[in-house]
């Protein structure tokens, strides 16, 4: 069955590990956080859509820099995905798994990625063509063991994983060594405060040891 996510950003995905998750309270940040994250080396980002200003922002970031591939968190409904597609997210992703939502991604040929962190999570959306999905909360429900023998009876299927939820640079290295998980969702590169205080010269650092750890 087709995946919803084409080969070449199945590819961009699994070559870059890491996919920078934010959350931007302020439209002026847009700018210079990516460019503090692209200077890191992590071209993937994912914007939540938990602020008014978050579909401007994927607006913003998607002109400004061609380079980067930006995708749109938390899509919770069939509107938001529609929104995030208009606003320029070359991808989208939500914290669990709604048939409606991955319908209407589906309707309008947008690659998405539901959460899952249950074996009927995970047959739900293969039902529905998914073949990458994200692991969420990765850490609080079980870590890679959980996900390890929760996807196993589905190996055959070739599934991929984004786990999210926990990690951090001390946990991180587990994860990029397990064949199963494609890329993680790094939510620790650039957190709501450091990027209000506009420290972008420690988000890139964090984006330059976070890349290391891949290697």
């Amino acid at each position: 069955m087709k995946d919803l996510f084409t080969p070449q950003l199945m590819d961009k995905i699994s070559t870059s590990k890491i996919i920078a998750v934010l959350v931007v309270e302020k439209l002026a940040d847009a700018v210079p956080l990516a460019e503090a994250l692209l200077q890191g080396g992590i071209d993937i980002l994912e914007l939540t859509l938990r602020t008014p200003q978050a579909l401007e922002c994927i607006d913003v970031i998607s002109t400004s820099f061609p380079e980067i591939t930006v995708g749109a968190g938390t899509v919770l409904t069939p509107q938001m995905v529609c929104n995030a597609k208009e606003a320029g997210a070359k991808f989208a992703v939500s914290p669990g798994f709604n048939p409606m939502v991955v319908k209407k991604a589906k309707d309008i040929g947008f690659p998405f990625a539901p959460g899952v962190c249950t074996p009927s999570d995970i047959e739900g959306a293969i039902e529905l063509g998914c073949r990458l999905l994200k692991f969420f909360p990765a850490e609080t429900i079980g870590g890679l063991k959980h996900l390890n023998s929760m996807a196993a009876p589905y190996k055959h299927l070739g599934l991929s994983f984004i786990p999210l939820g926990g990690l951090n640079v001390n946990n991180v290295s587990k994860y990029f060594a397990d064949p199963s998980v494609i890329a993680i969702g790094g939510s620790w590169l650039a957190k709501p405060d450091i990027i209000k205080a506009k420290k972008w010269e420690e988000i890139t650092q964090n984006a330059i040891e976070a890349k290391k750890l891949v290697k």
